[in-house]
């Protein structure tokens, strides 16, 4: 009788799993456009779906979560080191360290102090407050794509930076006050040591994957474009397994391995990016589906004004009090100091940490996880759907050009000797009104086609730049710093 159920279940399953994610997926832009965080979407879909829910999925294994959890963790966090130069790591490594460290402690500790007004006992509130004390990349870049913004470079790095970067200590803080709690014994300075050897540990063999995957996708030479996500996938496995196999942060050594190999040139870079930009979507989709899947709106109902509490005190005292404080010593206008301050929203991290004390069994874990699901809704609403209007009103949106509305690459299985590269012609630029014949292209350097709005215009001879193309040229990488200074455009360092 199981084996002629199991078909039955599997499809059940995966038919529920089919609905919730194409939903949240359809639904998330015209969630957008009402200010609705595609977080929170994700999330109430989750609850929906549950024992208690229209779906009556009944899920209670926080085994699982916490082991998927992790690799949905290792995904978004490789995806985030394949997007971050390593330029802007040497801009803003000084104050995101800052913040990634004691910035996490700091918020760990102030908002354990006031869960113990809420009424936690002591250990409890501490454990609370590391759960929650780090941000999350992916949910904070999420806000923006969504609503078209993009940041100006010191700030927006300042973010991207902490949110790859503070995941370690997070871990280590929940780890350690969660042991504390089942030893009975108190924190000491061993928590300080441990840090420090995971980070330098984590650090160290972050380095040598990096430089390592660097090597092996350059050289290397596979049967088909497929392959190079799996072989990019095995690196980011690697990274995070073996330095935790090493007491290292795996966390911290995946991100900086991913860091340095999508700093160089690879073969099938552009299909590699594209996999591990849907592969993070996926895991964050999975990660809140799955914490609105474990919420149980009758157990919720009893920790509602405490979890509602708390995340308001997150956002508007503990977090921005911390960030002040660390930003302090970098001088940071008050505009980016009260911007980093208040986009610190909280995803799939807290999700996945909840679940420890949970797994440990852990005196007033349930309770806990509970309060974290509040936190990150209330984070996803109160600062996640004020973030556009918030980048607007404090004068950070960055004046870079625009993305072109379509794209146009270069796919390859082997390195080639030439970039095919876009440049964005603004009203000041010289070349505006040029014509492509007019153009003193260096070398073997040629304007391959023009995007003009919704409209593809053939480069010919006799076509005219006008403000607002989006140019596409391809020529040598000896020949782009030449481009780049025709076309009045600077080169990221």
């Amino acid at each position: 009788m199981q084996q002629l159920n199991e078909p039955t279940s599997t499809a059940f399953l995966l038919t529920a799993l089919g609905v919730l994610m194409g939903g949240a997926a359809l639904f998330s832009r015209a969630a957008g456009r009402f200010g609705v965080p595609v977080a929170l979407l994700f999330i109430l879909l989750g609850v929906l779906g549950g024992s208690e829910g229209i779906g009556g999925i009944a899920f209670e294994n926080y085994g699982f979560t916490f082991r998927l959890g992790t690799v949905a963790l290792v995904f978004i966090l490789f995806d985030g080191g394949l997007n971050t130069p390593l330029a802007a790591v040497r801009e803003g490594i000084k104050p995101a360290g800052v913040l990634a460290t004691l910035g996490v402690i700091g918020t760990a500790a102030a908002t354990g102090v006031a869960a113990r007004l809420f009424g936690f006992e002591w250990k409890q509130a501490l454990l609370l407050g590391a759960i929650v004390s780090s941000t999350d990349a992916a949910a904070v870049f999420a806000v923006l794509r969504g609503s078209g913004l993009h940041l100006k470079r010191r700030v927006g790095v300042t973010l991207e930076l902490e949110s790859g970067l503070n995941d370690p200590m997070a871990v280590i803080l929940t780890m350690s006050v969660t042991g504390m709690i089942l030893s009975g014994e108190p924190l000491g300075w061993g928590l300080l040591l441990e840090a420090a050897v995971q980070m330098v540990v984590g650090a160290a063999m972050g380095v040598g994957f990096g430089y390592a995957g660097r090597l092996l996708l350059k050289r290397v030479h596979l049967a088909a474009g497929g392959l190079y996500p799996v072989l990019s996938l095995a690196l980011a496995f690697l990274a995070f397994g073996v330095p935790s196999l090493f007491y290292g942060s795996g966390f911290l050594a995946v991100y900086i391995a991913a860091m340095l190999i999508g700093d160089v040139s690879l073969p099938y870079r552009s299909g590699l990016l594209r996999v591990h930009d849907a592969i993070a979507w996926l895991a964050q989709v999975g990660m809140f589906l799955m914490l609105g899947l474990l919420a149980s709106p009758s157990k919720l109902a009893e920790v509602a004004w405490v979890g509602a509490g708390m995340g308001l005190v997150l956002a508007f005292i503990a977090r921005p009090l911390v960030v002040f404080l660390c930003l302090l010593p970098f001088r940071f206008p008050w505009r980016e100091t009260l911007y980093v301050g208040w986009v610190g929203l909280r995803g799939a991290v807290p999700i996945i940490l909840a679940t420890f004390p949970v797994l440990a069994q852990a005196p007033g874990a349930f309770p806990i996880f509970n309060v974290v699901f509040f936190i990150v809704v209330v984070n996803a609403i109160v600062p996640g759907s004020t973030v556009p209007w918030l980048t607007r009103r404090l004068g950070l949106v960055s004046l870079a050009p625009p993305p072109p509305p379509a794209s146009l690459e270069l796919t390859s299985l082997h390195q080639l000797d030439g970039e095919l590269v876009p440049f964005y012609i603004a009203s000041a630029s010289a070349v505006a009104g040029a014509t492509i014949a007019e153009l003193p292209l260096p070398g073997s350097a040629v304007v391959t086609l023009i995007v003009r709005g919704k409209d593809l215009v053939p480069a010919k001879g006799a076509t005219q730049l006008l403000p607002g193309d989006h140019v596409y040229i391809f020529c040598k990488p000896a020949e782009l710093a030449e481009v780049h200074l025709l076309l009045g455009q600077q080169m990221d360092e």
